[in-house]
């Protein structure tokens, strides 16, 4: 499909807005610009029961979430969100709406996890933390009026590789798997060899030199891309995990490491849907009010969490 009039739109409000990368972009430049892009006051919060910002303990100190109530009722099914921003940038307020309509729309609490940002808390910060958010999850849902015995996780972008990640670490210590992982638009691999890298490398929001930068950014040292908690395309074995939903759209560089993953998870017999947006851009998830074509995405991700979480 050609790209859609609204993906146009958004594409040149989020330049004008200065979510565009330069020679000199800097990762407090950077999150300046993405909330002043996602915390616009003419945007009205969607409304939900309750929200309330609390802390859980982490591996380094204590994690900031934000918890959204669809009501008053405890014994709730409980969704895990890892926000996007490529490890670098994001955090509750930039996710802030996308928590409130997931918890209006799948009827679950949901709780965004502030994980630690890089390049202050380079790779694996961010996977320690979002694992730590995991295990409180399964130890501790009532607090927030939870079951812990349904709970699944979900993240965008760079969350989506998250809760990949988090998917995988809960296999490997035995942990019980989540009812679903939703993985929207992941990064699930470094690698600038895809079709879809190639095509969609500019002009399209997230670029390949924008990849780069965040993977740059996120890792250690070069040996890290090969870390399957760094890119968990790499992981030997991906059999025994949560079903998924892996949700990318047409105009991405990552929407090819998203599908090979979805397939990968296919081949290992893990029950898994993968739906393209097509004519959209990375980023538009949660958007489908203003950009149409996400609709089906939304309602795709939105009936899979209802079904797995038992709230359909």
């Amino acid at each position: 499909m050609a790209l859609h009039a609204s993906a146009e739109m958004m594409i040149q409000m989020l330049t004008d807005s200065g979510l565009t990368f330069g020679p000199d972009a800097t990762p407090e430049g950077r999150r300046a610009a993405m909330i002043a892009a996602t915390t616009n006051p003419a945007f009205p919060k969607h409304p939900v029961h309750d929200v309330a910002d609390r802390t859980i303990p982490g591996p380094a100190g204590d994690i900031p979430v934000r918890v959204f109530r669809p009501s008053a009722a405890t014994g709730l099914p409980l969704l895990l969100w890892f926000h996007g921003g490529g490890w670098v940038t994001g955090n509750l307020d930039t996710h802030d709406q996308l928590g409130r309509l997931l918890c209006a729309d799948v009827g679950a609490v949901v709780v965004s996890v502030d994980y630690r940002l890089a390049p202050e808390a380079k790779f694996p910060a961010a996977a320690d933390d979002c694992l730590a958010a995991y295990e409180w999850a399964l130890g501790h849902a009532s607090e927030v009026g939870g079951d812990a015995g349904r709970i699944a996780i979900g993240g965008d972008s760079a969350g989506g590789n998250l809760a990949a990640v988090v998917a995988l670490d809960a296999r490997e210590r035995g942990l019980p798997q989540p009812k679903l992982q939703l993985l929207v638009y992941p990064v699930t691999d470094y690698e600038f060899e895809s079709a879809s890298m190639i095509d969609n490398a500019k002009g399209y929001f997230l670029e390949e030199e924008g990849m780069r930068w965040f993977y740059d950014h996120y890792a250690r040292r070069p040996a890290d891309f090969d870390d399957p908690r760094f890119s968990p395309m790499r992981a030997s074995d991906v059999s025994g995990l949560a079903r998924a939903v892996v949700v990318t759209a047409e105009f991405d560089p990552l929407r090819d490491q998203g599908e090979a993953y979805g397939e990968r998870l296919r081949s290992a017999q893990v029950p898994t849907e993968v739906v393209r947006a097509d004519g959209l851009i990375h980023g538009f998830f949660g958007m489908h009010a203003f950009m149409p074509p996400g609709k089906d995405s939304w309602e795709i991700s939105v009936a899979a969490l209802r079904d797995a979480l038992g709230t359909a």
